[in-house]
Order: C-alpha cells, then sequence, then structure tokens
C-alpha cells in the first residue's frame, strides 16, 4: 500500500507534531498525545474532554476549540488512548467547574476513562461522563458491548460545548450531551476496506462489486453484503434504519459523513438522496453538514446521522464555534 507516511510507529505523533504548526491557536502536546485550546482552563466553564483511537480524523483533535471541546487524546491508530492522558488532560482544563468526559461505546474506551475520571476525582477535579451509542446497525460488535458510537459524537461534542461557553453547570452540560445523544441515530456503509499503517493492506476483505450494509468505523462487520447498489438505494435502506429507530417527530439535524476516502461530489449526490428520503416521510430537516467529520482512515464509504432537534439544541447546535474542523459565527 502506498501511504504518506514515514514509518508506522511515528504516524500520530507526526499528526500532531503537524497539526500544532498549522494551528497555533491549540496547544498540542506531542509526547503526551493531548491537544488543548491554548486559553484552557476557561474560568467558570466546564472543561469538555474527549478522545479516541487516530485514524477517524478529524475527530478528535479537529474539534478542540471554543464551543466545542477543551481537549482531545489521542491514541495510537483503532486504539484507545489511556487514562493517564485523560486525567493529563482533564486537569489542564478544569478550572473549578468541573470536566465532561464525552466516550464513544468502545469498550477499550469505555475501561479507561472510567479509570481516568476515577484517577482525576481523587485529585480533586469533579467528572461527569457520557456514554454514546448512536449507531443503529448492530447490538454488538467486535469492539463493544451495545451500539457503537459513531456520527452522534459529532452532535454530542458541538451542543454540549455550545452548553459549556455559556457557562452553564457541569449537570446541565451533562443533561444536554445525554439528550443530544438519546436523539441520535446513524447508519453506516462501506464501498471499500480500510488500511492501517500497521498492517499496510486492508483490515477485512470485501469483493470487487460488494459493500457493507452497517459498517462500524473500525470495519467491524455490519448487517449484511449486497451487490453494489446506487446512491438512491443507499440513501434509502441507510435513512429508513435510522428513522425507523429513532422516530422523530420533529426538525432533524442532518451530517452526511464521509468514510476518509469517499470525495465530496459524491457526497453531496447522496446529501440529495438523503433529503429526498426524509421529504418523502415528512420529516423536516433543520441543518445540514456534508463532509469528512467522523472517519475511517482510508475507507471510502458514508454514514447518515440524525438529531431530532428542539428549540434549545437548535439554538446551541447553532452557536458559534471556532475548531480546526467546525467554524461557523465568530
Amino acid at each position: 500500500m502506498r501511504m504518506l507516511i514515514n514509518v508506522p510507529e511515528s504516524v500520530v505523533a507526526d499528526a500532531l507534531r503537524g497539526m500544532a504548526a498549522a494551528h497555533p491557536e491549540l496547544t498540542v502536546d506531542v509526547e503526551n498525545r493531548v491537544v488543548l485550546r491554548r486559553d484552557a482552563p476557561m474560568a467558570g466553564k466546564v472543561g469538555l474532554v474527549s478522545g479516541g483511537g487516530s485514524g477517524h480524523e478529524p475527530l478528535h483533535a479537529g474539534f478542540v476549540g471554543p464551543g466545542m471541546l477543551a481537549a482531545a487524546c489521542a491514541g495510537e491508530v483503532f486504539t484507545s488512548p489511556v487514562p493517564d492522558q485523560m486525567v493529563r488532560a482533564a486537569a489542564a482544563v478544569d478550572s473549578g467547574a468541573g470536566v465532561l468526559f464525552v466516550v464513544k461505546n468502545y469498550t477499550g474506551d469505555v475501561l479507561n476513562f472510567e479509570m481516568a475520571a476515577e484517577l482525576a476525582e481523587d485529585e480533586g477535579v469533579q467528572v461527569a461522563r457520557v456514554l454514546v451509542d448512536d449507531d443503529v446497525a448492530v447490538t454488538d460488535s467486535l469492539y463493544t458491548a451495545g451500539r457503537r458510537g459513531t456520527g452522534g459524537t459529532l452532535f454530542v461534542e458541538k451542543i454540549a460545548g455550545a452548553a459549556a461557553e455559556e457557562g452553564a453547570p457541569l449537570e446541565r452540560v451533562e443533561a444536554v450531551a445525554r439528550r443530544v445523544n438519546e436523539r441520535s441515530r446513524s447508519f453506516g456503509v462501506a464501498l471499500s476496506a480500510c488500511s492501517t499503517p500497521a498492517k499496510g493492506s486492508p483490515t477485512f476483505e470485501l469483493p470487487d462489486g460488494e459493500l457493507e450494509l452497517g459498517i462500524g468505523i473500525h470495519g467491524e462487520p455490519g448487517r449484511e453484503r449486497r451487490a453494489m447498489m446506487t446512491s438512491r438505494e443507499i440513501a434509502d435502506f441507510a435513512v429508513s434504519a435510522v428513522v425507523e429507530d429513532l422516530r422523530p417527530s420533529g426538525p432533524v439535524l442532518v451530517l452526511v459523513n464521509g468514510m476518509g476516502a469517499t470525495p465530496l461530489l459524491e457526497l453531496y449526490g447522496f446529501n440529495a438522496e438523503v433529503q429526498r428520503v426524509l421529504a418523502e416521510r415528512r420529516i423536516p430537516v433543520a441543518r445540514t453538514l456534508v463532509g469528512n467529520y467522523v472517519t475511517s482512515l482510508d475507507m471510502a464509504g458514508c454514514s447518515v446521522t440524525l438529531c431530532e432537534v428542539d428549540e434549545e439544541l437548535l439554538r446551541l447546535w447553532d452557536a458559534p464555534v471556532q475548531t480546526a474542523a467546525l467554524r461557523w459565527g465568530r
């Protein structure tokens, strides 16, 4: 495989050094693999901390900044960060108002963030945790007990981050994050496998002319494999899976997310089909975001995430944000 890297062992550190050079508004601790807002801790404000395995960029480090995360911890590719990173991040962003850990539902992440919360509290940091489990494709997978955390993570981090930016107390920020997760559902589709730097070859076999419906962001199997489908057919299947589980009664946020190797030309075309399905089901769309946000290295494919919003959640979504990956209203 051809990859734009030096050696597999330095991929994460090299990326963090490059991020530091591109974004001086961030403090990037390459050695400990923690990315922070340069103005952290923010006096009187809850600090949002998240993280996970590398390979899903811009999740999570690309979401660090005003209106979103205060810190992100980067693990090895597809591997959870360790508790020491999370404790370091929590201590760095705690202003005395507490810290909220946003955790995707993968076994390593859950265990390590749980341990980190205990260690941070021993050091006097008040910590709350929210588990993101928005994927409707499967109940359990190779990496999880229960549903996987995928595209809904972006909605949780943005909306809870806006609440924290406004100065809401920890219990309120936590409640908002839980509400967003409860109202979010996702479904992913893979057109090709991804290749990790360490392996240098596809992580699973997907024969030519086939796709995987319900894929996970590490390449975990989905619901089924089928012969290649059109964008229209994929949208019918994916949106139906999400809507039948979420059953929204009000307007929704829409995330059409690329898995890393799908060009925007295709994603915008797919979004047209997603919007068609929602219109046919008479589901009003409040806002739409299209692009590569929760990726799986070089996987071709996409995911659809819907979040049912009320007036407050929509206001928080629209609130200003300034991160490497999301910027509006500032």
